[in-house]
Order: structure tokens, then sequence, then C-alpha cells
């Protein structure tokens, strides 16, 4: 009887890659102290799940619904949103 390899049992992928590109994956592994393998490991299952999220349809009731609509309608307000728009602008002198 032949036993099934474990899930978690890690499988090899290859990837080319320009070498500017792995420099700069090679650097931002380094600051999250990170492997490259495990970095891009991990960049890429977030992508995955975010594109996987994307396509995920929600059911609501139409009264539920409405609410949503209702308050995606709503104007900004509160203190909390007077002192975002307030703040200074990084990208301002």
């Amino acid at each position: 009887m032949t036993k099934a390899a474990p899930e978690n049992h890690a499988k090899p992928v290859n990837l080319r890659i320009r070498e500017d590109m792995r420099i700069l994956i090679d650097r931002a592994a380094k600051i999250r102290g990170k492997t490259r393998s495990d970095f891009m490991i991990d960049a890429a299952y977030r992508s995955a799940e975010e594109t996987l999220l994307d396509q995920t349809l929600i059911k609501v009731d139409p009264e539920s619904y409405r609410h949503y609509l209702d308050i995606l309608d709503k104007s900004p307000s509160g203190e909390g949103f007077a002192r975002l728009m307030n703040a200074p602008k990084p990208w301002q002198d």
C-alpha cells in the first residue's frame, strides 16, 4: 500500500527573475528578517488570497443591501473626519 504524501510537504518552485528584481526582493526580505524564499512565498500567498477574496460573492437580503448603500451615500463627518482632513499632508511643504 502506498502512503500519500502529507499535505504540508514542501514542493520546489523554480523562478527566473531579472537581477534588479532579485536585488529589490533581497533588500525587502532582509528588512523583514526573512529569506528570499520565505519573503516571496508570503507575498505570493497574500496576493493569491486577495485575488480569491476579490472573487467572493456576498449575498445579503434587500434590506441589508439598502442599509449598506445608505451608509455609503452619507457624507463623511465627525471629529475624526475633520481631524483627518486638516492633518498636514506629507506630500505638501
